[in-house]
């Protein structure tokens, strides 16, 4: 069977029901590529797929829904014909235009006519409600991101639930920012809210919130193509006095939303102050200047509907996500919590969750041989329609199932390429390790003489090297999505070229004689000391092949100003050493005999975060910057290290 790569720019799968990334196919001169790659999926079909239709389908084209502010919401249902019973439904609330669902935008989703997953499970004899989320494309409003979703899906399924077709019960369903408003609805625990399947929801939490804030830096990428090609606030309105029917009539005549530009994205980039970036590139207006100018504790945040830790919840959810997604460790963070804040067992014991080894959105389109990047990771299938279907049937229609008796977490093991039923997160059995940097001062690229290990420092040299905002070490892959050009993939990739500079300090353990699993949180405490008051440090986990090959497993970054906590900015001093925490989200990958753990660290990772210009200031509004000289101290006073979850 012909292996796939997961991470280029086409259609995400027939089963993963949204995805941000794909949607820069819109742009006209890639269609030929989304055709080729639609090609290539299809020829390394997985041996899942959804079984034969049951029902034909039938459309009801952009029905008004109303909000309980009197917004009308665009949404099209989809009906197994000729059925005369009170039905389950299916709710799809999705900003990406709901019309690409009926199978017209073939080139984008890789659906033909009749084919998407609304079609699906009508098929199977549910109704399916898609909608277009407030303020976009046919629905009424103003749009800002994730405002206010919450409220308005629960309205919907209010909506829902009432019609004489319904039988009371409404899961939802979708990826990406589809899955966001699914989990942001829960909270608010609608009685006829009976399941959910929110897949690559890792958006949803104020300091990870719409994936843009990552560590108090900015996901500079990703943020920069979302919003370029899917952030705009403005869309084309019927006329003054058009019908309630308008978008039913002429919907396939009319299209209300802006085109996606065609870009420089590397000179884009690299243009200051970041706050003009968008306006710069010539798009119209978006919250990109919002998202940037409030910070990882803001208010603002919490205003858009985002989780705080006092949530309630009360819907079984199977959430969806990868170990190459930027959300993953937000995905089960989330799981913990609907468990730990359910109002009843019903909530508590049916929280399951299933993690892939894919990027965004794709879990679904794994072949018996799934490419991530460059990295191949074996037969990563799974029944993944079977199992939706099996979810839907058991807490839609009550039939018997045995889909609540399977594995709390299914995670695909990385590495030993299968996989395996857990519990808990963190598995009760984690041994949380520490690996010590090590050095004579000279850990400076692949060729220096960093060391990682168990065993801690005694008196070290600290290693220095300098951080010149001008030239970033480049991104190379990572867990990024939605960058909307291949000049920033992602997923796991050779690293060898960003190791072989001298501002990338590289920490390696000797070959391992026996395998080491790791599964859970990562985190990389570093003691650091810097000529500016303000710098990033990053750390990059990699899994070194025995051919040399240095593929990135995972990663992140800190912001200095924000080590003592999200609500307040200290600065540094020069030649004081400052303890610094950087969250590297969560993975699970086994290290075979001859393989090596390496540690990267730097202070730039771009241009998946924005550069920082260690001045101290706002960063989004300057355009001057000051190169910063940092060190990173290892010794028994200031044991520097990475804490990794291993099981044995």
């Amino acid at each position: 069977m012909r292996a796939i790569n997961l991470t280029s720019h086409a259609c995400e799968t027939r089963f993963a029901a949204e995805s941000l990334l794909c949607l820069k196919l819109l742009v006209p001169a890639l269609a030929v590529l989304s055709l080729a790659v639609v090609a290539s999926a299809q020829s390394s079909q997985s041996r899942f797929s959804w079984p034969s239709p049951i029902h034909e389908v039938r459309v009801e084209r952009s029905v008004l829904v109303p909000m309980r502010d009197g917004v009308k919401l665009s949404t099209d249902l989809y009906f197994p014909d000729r059925s005369t019973d009170k039905l389950p439904v299916i709710l799809v609330r999705t900003p990406y235009n709901k019309n690409l669902w009926r199978g017209s935008g073939a080139p984008i989703y890789g659906w033909s006519q009749g084919d998407s997953p609304a079609y699906k499970f009508a098929g199977q004899g549910y109704v399916v409600a898609v909608q277009d989320v407030r303020g976009r494309f046919e629905s009424e409003g103003n749009y800002t991101i994730s405002t206010p979703d919450a409220e308005d899906g629960y309205d919907a399924t209010e909506w829902i639930s009432s019609q004489a077709w319904s039988n009371g019960k409404v899961g939802t369903y979708g990826c990406s920012y589809v899955g966001d408003v699914q989990v942001m609805q829960a909270r608010l625990r609608n009685p006829h809210l009976a399941a959910m399947i929110p897949q690559a929801a890792g958006s949803s939490i104020p300091r990870r919130a719409f994936g843009v804030e990552n560590g108090g830096a900015i996901e500079l990428a990703a943020a920069f193509g979302w919003f370029t090609a899917e952030g705009s606030k403005l869309f084309l309105r019927p006329p003054a006095g058009a019908g309630a029917d308008f978008w039913a009539k002429w919907g396939d005549r009319f299209y209300p939303g802006p085109n996606s530009p065609k870009l420089d994205f590397r000179k884009l980039w690299n243009t200051l102050p970041l706050a003009d970036m968008l306006k710069n590139a010539g798009v119209p207006d978006t919250d990109f200047p919002s998202v940037l100018t409030h910070g990882p504790d803001d208010d603002w945040w919490v205003q858009r509907g985002y989780l705080v830790e006092s949530d309630r919840f009360d819907t079984p959810a199977l959430q969806v996500n990868s170990w190459y997604d930027f959300g993953v460790g937000e995905t089960l963070y989330q799981f913990n919590l609907m468990r730990k804040n359910a109002v009843s067992s019903r909530g508590s014991d049916n929280q399951f969750i299933i993690i892939s080894p894919t990027s965004h959105c794709r879990s679904e389109l794994a072949t018996a041989e799934t490419i991530v990047g460059e990295r191949n990771v074996g037969n990563a299938q799974l029944d993944f329609p079977g199992i939706y279907l099996r979810w839907f049937d058991y807490w839609l229609k009550g039939k018997d199932s045995d889909v609540t008796k399977m594995p709390k977490l299914q995670i695909y093991v990385m590495g030993k390429n299968e996989w395996r039923g857990e519990q808990e997160w963190p598995l009760a059995r984690t041994r949380f390790t520490d690996y010590y940097l090590h050095s004579n001062g000279r850990a400076n690229s692949r060729s220096g003489d960093g060391s990682l290990s168990p065993q801690a420092p005694a008196e070290e040299t600290a290693d220095k090297y300098t951080y010149d905002p001008a030239t970033p070490v480049p991104s190379h892959g990572g867990p990024v999505c939605c960058t909307m050009t291949d000049e920033a993939p992602e997923g796991s990739f050779d690293q060898s070229d960003v190791e072989a500079r001298s501002d990338v300090l590289v920490f390696t353990t000797p070959a391992l004689t026996t395998g080491v699993e790791i599964t859970g949180p990562i985190k990389a405490t570093l003691y650091v000391s810097s000529s500016a008051r303000d710098t990033d440090f990053t750390a990059k986990l990699i899994d070194v092949y025995p051919n040399g090959k240095a593929y990135n497993v995972q990663e992140g970054i800190l912001r200095a100003r924000y080590r003592e906590g999200w609500n307040k900015k200290v600065w540094m001093k020069d030649g004081e050493v400052y303890e610094v925490s950087i969250d590297m989200e969560a993975t699970s990958n086994y290290f075979g005999p001859g393989h090596r753990i390496r540690l990267e660290v730097s202070s730039s990772n771009f241009p998946r975060f924005d550069r920082n210009l260690n001045t101290g200031g706002n960063n989004y509004d300057e355009t001057k910057w000051v190169v910063a000289n940092n060190k990173i101290h290892h010794s028994s006073k200031y044991p520097s290290h990475l804490i990794l979850p291993v099981i044995p």
